[in-house]
């Protein structure tokens, strides 16, 4: 018997996560595993490719004692190229999958699958695609926006393609913030200048909050201003401000007044004043101190401590031989009594005006 659809109904593929339950879980949430993608793009670090991939080496030798690590190469012999690395590294190889799918960058937080959670019994994930468009600067990110769609195939999940009125929206997973309770976190550099790197024409935060709503389960969301000099993302959240529980942050503080960075993370504190958790509460604020300026061809690079990892066996942290290293890996371990805090070497890894959280993309249960 054919049942008439009521007017204004919707057919269960046209319901959003938020509509069937998903959101956004917190980074500290168990993972199955997290996404990298294989460093091959010269551009991104000129002269210092085959460093960087000592970096990875590292990073999979502590990601793969608490979880798996998949990834991302462009052939079988860059996976066995990869393993090379990674076999002298000490990483655990039953640990490491290669998934050949052919990318521009490896910048795996922003192109990767952005995954959601439902929870019950039997919790469920799927992935959210965002539509990756190199931050809105550079020509080459076909390869890298089909990511989410090859790892939703391979995983078995289900894929939402996030769109704004039939339109694909744009977002990165370094541009949100999630507390894993509704609260997501984002800055009006980033996604509200009408004129420099705009993701989504047009839309302003009204549109944008809706959108993150729908897509992520979002129940609140926080505009804080703008970012260090040097990000080529204009300005992503996590190189600024991040959860460390659901109720705490840690906010980069430039103390040198004469520093270019000190008046826009000045604002940044001026506003988090006001700023409301999903609950009503005020979050506890904690400062994270800022490296001395590194620079590299006479270019600021956007060196933070903020961009760390948050794996299952243990915080990633980015270090950049600098006397505040020791005072950021200190905050942090007070703040991740769960489990230890490591640092991890990256100042040739912030050449390519990234560090340990932009390559990352975590996979919860």
């Amino acid at each position: 018997m054919l049942t008439a659809k009521m007017p204004g109904s919707k057919h269960a593929t046209d319901l959003t996560p938020a509509e069937l339950g998903f959101s956004m879980p917190a980074e500290w949430d168990k993972h199955e595993a997290t996404w990298l993608g294989w460093p091959h793009n010269e551009t991104d670090w000129p002269g210092k490719l085959d460093a960087i991939r000592w970096v990875y080496g590292e990073m999979v030798r502590k990601i793969g004692q608490g979880e798996f690590v998949r990834i991302l190469v462009n052939s079988r012999s860059e996976a066995r190229l990869a393993s090379g690395y990674l076999h002298r590294a000490g990483a655990d190889a039953a640990r490491v999958e290669f998934i050949v799918h052919p990318t521009n960058r490896g910048w795996t937080r922003d192109s990767g699958p952005i995954f959601v959670r439902r929870g019950g019994r039997r919790p469920k994930t799927a992935i959210v695609h965002f539509h990756f468009n190199a931050w809105a600067k550079y020509p080459d990110w076909q390869k890298d926006r089909r990511v989410p769609e090859t790892a939703a195939r391979i995983l078995k999940k289900r894929l939402f393609h996030a769109r704004h009125e039939g339109r694909d929206f744009v977002i990165e997973g370094g541009g949100i913030e999630a507390n894993g309770r509704g609260t997501l976190l984002t800055t009006e550099e980033c996604y509200l200048d009408p004129k420099v790197q705009v993701r989504n024409p047009g839309l302003g935060k009204k549109e944008i909050e809706g959108v993150l709503r729908r897509y992520l389960g979002a129940t609140n969301v926080l505009w804080l201003a703008a970012g260090p000099v040097g990000d080529d993302t204009h300005g992503h959240i996590d190189d600024i401000c991040r959860f460390v529980n659901p109720t705490t942050l840690v906010m980069v503080r430039e103390t040198d007044r004469r520093d270019i960075n000190y008046r826009p993370l000045a604002e940044n504190w001026e506003r988090v004043r006001a700023l409301r958790l999903e609950d009503g509460s005020r979050p506890e604020v904690i400062p994270l101190p800022m490296p001395s300026p590194l620079y590299f061809d006479g270019e600021r690079l956007p060196a933070s401590y903020a961009n760390f990892y948050i794996s299952n066996a243990a915080v990633l942290v980015p270090t950049f031989n600098d006397s505040n290293d020791r005072i950021a890996l200190g905050i942090l371990s007070e703040l991740f009594r769960d489990r230890p805090v490591v640092g991890i070497h990256a100042v040739d890894l912030v050449l390519g005006f990234g560090s340990l959280h932009c390559l990352t993309q975590q996979q919860p249960i």
